[in-house]
Order: C-alpha cells, then sequence, then structure tokens
C-alpha cells in the first residue's frame, strides 16, 4: 500500500488517494462510513474533493484503515498549499500591470533583485524585497507610507521613492552601530561639521561613518532611483539606531551638507516613530518639522547674526572664501546659501565656480 507522499505542482485531493485505498482492499464508502461512525455523504464528500480532512477524521482512518493520520494530513496540506499557489500565481500574474511603476533596472544594478525579463518573476522578487504577501500592500505598509505622501508634481514616482527608502533599510541593518546616544550626537556635531573640510570626500565619508556609528547613527549612501528626487531620508530602525540615508543627488557639496544636517536635525528634534523625506512631503500637518530641521541646518552651518552682516556688505569671490573661513565652512555653503535666498544668481559667474562637485567612488 502507498504510504509515500511527494510535493507536487498538481492539486491532489486525499480523497483521490482514499478512494484508490478503498477500491485496492475492496471496501465500499457505505462500510468505511460505518466503522469510522460517521454519515457516508462525508465520506462521499471527502472521496469528491468537496471536504477537508481534519485531524479527527485522519486520526479515525488511521485506525480503520492502518495509513498514519499525518499522511492524509500530508496529502490534505500539500492539496491546499498547491491551490493556494495556483491562487497566488493568478494574482502575481494581475500584478504584473504593476511593475512598470518600480525602478526595477536600478534596483538590479544596486543588487537588491536578480535581472529577469519574465514579468512574473519582477512581481516574486519585489515581492521579496519589500517583504510584502501582494504588491498592492505596499501602500499600507507603515515603513513605505511617507513615499506615498510626496507630493506628485515633477514626474514623481512613489513606487520609486519607496523602493529607495526600502534600500536604505536593508543596507541601514548590515551595518554596525553603538547604541543610539543623543548626548552624544549633539556633542559631535563640530566635529561632523568640520569634516568637510578635508580635501577628500572618500575619506570624509569614512569619517562621518566612524562618527555617526559611535552615536548609534547609521549613515547609508545610496545613489538615486529614477524619478525619486530626493537628497535625503531619516528614519529608525528600532530605538537604538537611527538612519540617515543620503541618495548624492546631483553632487552639489552645498546640497550634500545641507541635506545631512538636515536629516541629522530630524533625528534631535523629532519623534522616533516617523519617517522623514527631505522635501518630500505635501501634507502641510509635517511641513512644521521640515521648517525645523531646515533651521537646525542652516543656523548650525552659518551663525545667522554673522550671516546677515556678511550680506549687508558688498560681496565677492574674496569675501565669500573668507567669510567661510570664518565659519568653519566650504565656500560652496555660503554660494549655497546665498542663491537659495535669492540674494545672487544661481548661474552668477563669479561665485558659481566656488559650489564644487563631489565625486563618489
Amino acid at each position: 500500500m502507498m504510504t509515500n507522499i511527494y510535493n507536487s505542482d498538481l492539486a491532489i485531493h486525499a480523497g483521490e488517494f482514499l478512494e484508490e485505498t478503498l477500491e485496492e482492499i475492496g471496501m465500499t464508502q457505505f462500510e468505511l462510513a460505518n466503522r469510522l461512525g460517521r454519515p457516508l455523504q462525508m465520506v462521499n464528500e471527502i472521496i469528491k474533493g468537496k471536504k477537508s480532512i481534519t485531524s479527527t477524521t485522519a486520526l479515525e482512518l488511521e485506525d480503520v484503515l492502518g495509513i498514519p493520520s499525518h499522511i492524509w494530513l500530508g496529502l490534505e496540506n500539500q492539496y491546499q498549499i498547491v491551490l493556494a499557489k495556483q491562487k497566488e500565481l493568478e494574482l502575481m500574474q494581475e500584478e504584473t500591470k504593476l511593475i512598470s511603476s518600480f525602478p526595477y533596472a536600478d534596483l538590479v544594478k544596486s543588487g537588491f533583485v536578480k535581472a529577469t525579463k519574465k514579468a512574473i518573476e519582477r512581481v516574486d522578487e519585489l515581492k521579496r524585497f519589500f517583504e510584502v504577501a501582494k504588491l498592492a500592500q505596499i501602500p499600507q505598509v507603515r515603513a513605505y507610507q511617507p513615499a506615498f505622501r510626496v507630493s506628485s508634481v515633477g514626474n514623481i514616482s512613489h513606487e520609486s521613492i519607496a523602493s529607495w527608502l526600502q534600500a536604505g533599510r536593508i543596507k541601514a541593518k548590515e551595518i554596525q552601530t553603538d547604541k543610539f546616544d543623543k548626548k552624544k550626537l549633539k556633542e559631535q556635531l563640530e566635529t561632523l561639521k568640520n569634516l568637510m573640510n578635508l580635501e577628500d570626500i572618500n575619506e570624509t565619508l569614512k569619517k562621518l561613518q566612524i562618527t555617526l556609528n559611535s552615536c548609534g547613527v547609521a549613515l547609508v549612501l545610496l545613489p538615486h532611483f529614477k524619478n525619486t528626487k530626493v537628497n535625503g531620508a531619516t528614519f529608525w530602525l528600532d530605538n537604538d539606531k537611527a538612519v540617515v540615508l543620503m541618495s548624492l543627488r546631483g553632487g552639489f557639496s552645498d546640497v550634500f551638507w545641507f541635506s545631512f544636517f538636515h536629516e541629522v536635525g530630524h533625528i534631535l528634534l523629532h519623534p522616533k516613530r516617523d519617517v522623514f523625506l527631505e522635501d518630500g512631503c505635501s501634507d502641510p500637518k509635517l511641513q512644521k518639522q521640515e521648517d525645523e530641521a531646515d533651521k537646525f541646518a542652516k543656523d548650525l552651518l552659518i551663525n545667522n547674526d554673522d550671516f546677515n552682516k556678511f550680506i549687508s556688505s558688498s560681496i565677492s569671490k574674496i569675501s565669500v572664501i573668507d567669510f567661510a573661513k570664518q565659519q568653519g565652512i566650504k565656500s560652496s555653503i555660503v554660494v549655497g546659501r546665498l542663491m537659495h535666498e535669492k540674494i545672487i544668481n544661481f548661474n552668477d559667474y563669479r561665485l558659481s565656480p566656488l559650489r564644487d562637485i563631489y565625486k563618489w567612488i
């Protein structure tokens, strides 16, 4: 008598095996029902696949037919799993319509999903990447919701931003940090600020990461994905590790440093439960926190009283360089501030050359 179970993609109900067993031993359904003490209709419905075998029935079948209960339950479970997989495949086929919204090429390039041209495999890869049962659930997951609150102006892709956030979250989990220490992070602000004056940006980044790690902050550098247009983000993996995620978009040093300290501002000023996207808030209720992070970065980089005094006099390349030295910052930070506040034009031929661009390794 067959007692082995083999996994199969074919949905074979335990009732088929029961029918074959009864034929083999020459027992009728009526006799089995009598021996089980169950209605004939129940036996017939099991054989026809209309009724599932419960643990109680499996034990009773073991008593009557001598076939272990785990065999019956294994057949039943395998049957249900195959049916579930068939339904899942149908849903995945339907969700292939959604994959064009995601930056699949960027995710492949960054090593987060495997390269494949098959739409159904892309759905499966994206589900694994986002840790969801269905792609349609992504906007409902708290960790990704901020991406879907971003204004759609300027060809923004919410799915791309959610992908970028999840990629950053995965990389952050790999970074070892000390337990978050808010006091220590505050004490290290000037040290972090002074690192911008190193000539090699890659050396700067290494020292930034070491310093931040000692404060319980993971710095993740991840190129921006198509249609994200976000410079930075802040979130928490748990209460002991904060994450600053930087996109390196554009490469201008003043943008990088302002964005960096903007994100640090969120860590020091705002609740751990929130995810913050720089310039990514279309909700007026959250704009106040963005403004507070902006002010934090602005005041940390340049003393406001000194800046007002500086702009009250003639502005030249030499005066910008001298003022930057007084503040202990790069000249590009001063130029960026002047441009942002529309004191000079973005194409100012005298000062725009001071706005250097980082090249990342």
